[in-house]
């Protein structure tokens, strides 16, 4: 979730008292870190992925499943390795938001050979199967991207009841007990977020209409007047969005030009993942009209005020901004792409100027002072005072909450780790085959882009339009989106709208298609046998998903919930239907149960724990 600093977190009022500190002292941290770093180069490939999951505890006798709230206690013994041989630990382990949440990564980033791509999977199930080894009775880890009936009554185990009138969330569905306790960063988020908001959180999801829907949804449009919308799911915590998982990547390239053409070319690639890897359609126990997480967890931590959101007149604030701290991004980095920059960029022109004066190219300067605006909303007092020369804390602390599609990230101080950018859009998949399939796709557009030189970016108008195309009931397959027509012509800007189909699969004289540039570029590398048959049903999944031969997990557990013997089309999920549906998922994620629609016939590859060592011993 970003940066963790221990220490004392100071109140709103404190923070706020010093959000122009954070800011200026920030900026320089970061103009001596790009002096230092901008020439900084043959750093190698290295990426790697972080996947989150939630602990969920089935009541086989009352046919009941919750979110057990047991991470505090799981994760000092999953950290034990790696506290004790950093070295040789083969998992990472991290906090999230959620009391029930735990983030797994590989405990060493992969590298460039295509071997790497076949031990992708094999960590993905030692994570799983290492944290299930610390569960109890009845509890599992799944790796899907909302519980479908967070925020209702009981929904935690144990149970707890949320306060309204008390406490740090002020919610009227989720308990603060259901926010990781481990960590001060989560509960001074969550209350500095709402008090600078100066109300409460709004999110309201469209029902999905069904013959026996009733609209309004429930009362909560009387009880929270001015926010709840009547023909809406209602949510209003921090929790309801940041208490989701997903799946993320990261690489280092191997200077700070390539970190920013990365940035750019994978920017438009953000809303295509996104409606591909769709797994959320379910809310606060309701059936929703959206399939994605992503303006959920926008709306949760929401923090403009109502004057920066154009609800009122500018007066105590400088700014008024077009979006939430967790969204889309809203500049290219590179120069040759900053035509496309074609929404307003709203930024601080004092930090512009000083990052000018600090030698930072324009895009770059531009960028900063946008991610800038924001005040910081979590602060530690043992952090106040840092040595601008070598520190960074107060630059990662503006950086780290601006959660955008894309992340570009400086090598931290004194540290052997290179430019990096962060590809965060992607919903968490239910089996490791899904998520290796997404990780290895993503990370093979990158080697393609590089090497053919391709140019995705297109205006970054249309990559907002995008965004939210893919969000819709069933996007993967009925929605059309803006996409470059010719990627292997920097000079030819032309844009259709595409289906996901003809993106990833291609359309004869439109598009050559996604996978099919893949294909070609892994026609022309040596690749051992088992990486090649794992590479190959990796991109099958992808390409059936996108022609809509499976389903999404958002299509699927749709599909399960209106077809259970339980529900009354009235868009209801129940404790019953919840259960059902969370233990066919389960079963689904070891094996036990066959899933051909969402997984089709064969989703059985050769991943291996270590790569041969033929290449292991290649210079």
């Amino acid at each position: 979730m970003g940066l963790l600093t221990e220490g004392s977190p100071l109140t709103w009022e404190e923070t706020k008292a010093l959000a122009e500190h954070v800011r200026q002292h920030g900026v320089e941290q970061f103009i001596n870190l790009y002096k230092k770093l901008r020439d900084r180069t043959g750093d190698v490939l290295k990426w790697g992925d972080e996947v989150e999951y939630i602990v969920v505890k089935f009541d086989d006798e009352n046919k009941r499943a919750t979110v057990s709230l047991r991470a505090a206690e799981l994760l000092p013994e999953l950290q034990k390795k790696e506290l004790e041989d950093p070295e040789n630990a083969k998992s990472l382990w991290r906090p999230e938001y959620g009391a029930y949440m735990i983030e797994g990564t590989p405990g060493k980033p992969y590298g460039g050979l295509l071997a790497h791509f076949n031990i992708v999977e094999a960590n993905m199930k030692f994570r799983r199967a290492e944290a299930s080894t610390l569960l109890k009775d009845g509890e599992v880890i799944m790796s899907i991207t909302n519980f479908p009936r967070l925020g209702c009554p009981g929904f935690t185990s144990p149970p707890y009841t949320p306060t309204p009138n008390s406490g740090v969330s002020l919610s009227r569905f989720f308990p603060d007990e259901a926010i990781f306790p481990g960590h001060p960063r989560f509960k001074t988020l969550t209350s500095n977020i709402r008090e600078r908001r100066g109300e409460k959180m709004e999110i309201n999801l469209p029902i999905y209409r069904d013959v026996n829907t009733k609209i309004p949804v429930d009362n909560y449009h009387e009880l929270d007047k001015g926010f709840a919308k009547p023909d809406c799911v209602y949510m209003d915590a921090m929790g309801m969005g940041m208490g989701c998982c997903c799946l993320q990547l990261t690489f280092q390239a191997c200077c700070i030009t390539e970190a920013r053409t990365l940035y750019d070319q994978l920017a438009p690639l953000c809303p295509i993942m996104l409606a591909l890897s769709a797994a959320s359609p379910v809310y606060r126990g309701f059936l929703t009209d959206v399939d994605c997480r992503w303006n959920v967890i926008s709306g949760s931590v929401d923090c403009r005020t109502r004057e920066e959101r154009g609800l009122e007149p500018l007066k105590n604030n400088q700014f008024r901004i077009q979006k939430s701290r967790y969204d889309s991004i809203d500049s290219y980095l590179s120069a040759e792409h900053e035509k496309y920059n074609d929404i307003q960029i709203v930024h601080d022109p004092k930090i512009y100027r000083r990052l000018r004066e600090g030698g930072i190219d324009h895009p770059l300067a531009l960028h900063v002072a946008h991610l800038f605006i924001r005040d910081s909303v979590s602060l530690f007092s043992e952090k106040v005072h840092q040595d601008d020369e070598n520190d960074t804390d107060h630059f990662e602390n503006i950086q780290s909450t601006n959660w955008q599609t894309m992340r570009f990230k400086p090598p931290p101080p004194n540290s052997r780790i290179g430019w990096r950018v962060e590809f965060r859009p992607c919903e968490a998949q239910l089996t490791d085959f899904e998520n290796a399939a997404y990780v290895c796709f993503v990370v093979l557009l990158t080697r393609v882009i590089l090497s053919y030189r391709l140019n995705f970016v297109m205006p970054i108008s249309k990559v907002d339009e995008n965004m939210q195309r893919a969000q819709r009931r069933g996007a993967c397959t009925q929605q059309k989106f803006w996409f470059r027509r010719d990627v292997r012509s920097p000079d030819v800007d032309a844009y259709a709208e595409m289906t996901i189909d003809e993106i990833v699969n291609g359309k004869d004289g439109v598009f050559p298609g996604l996978i099919p540039l893949i294909e070609s570029y892994l026609s022309g590398m040596d690749v051992d046998a088992d990486t090649h048959c794992s590479v190959q049903q990796y991109l099958k999944l992808i390409q059936r998903r996108a022609s809509g031969e499976i389903s999404t997990m958002a299509t699927w557990i749709r599909q399960f919930v209106t077809s259970h013997p339980e529900y009354k089309k009235d868009s209801v999920v129940t404790e019953r239907i919840n259960y059902d549906l969370l233990k066919t998922a389960h079963g689904i994620q070891t094996g036990e149960i066959p899933a051909p629609t969402l997984l089709g016939g064969s989703n059985v590859s050769k991943t291996n724990d270590d790569i041969p060592t033929a290449f292991k011993e290649c210079p």
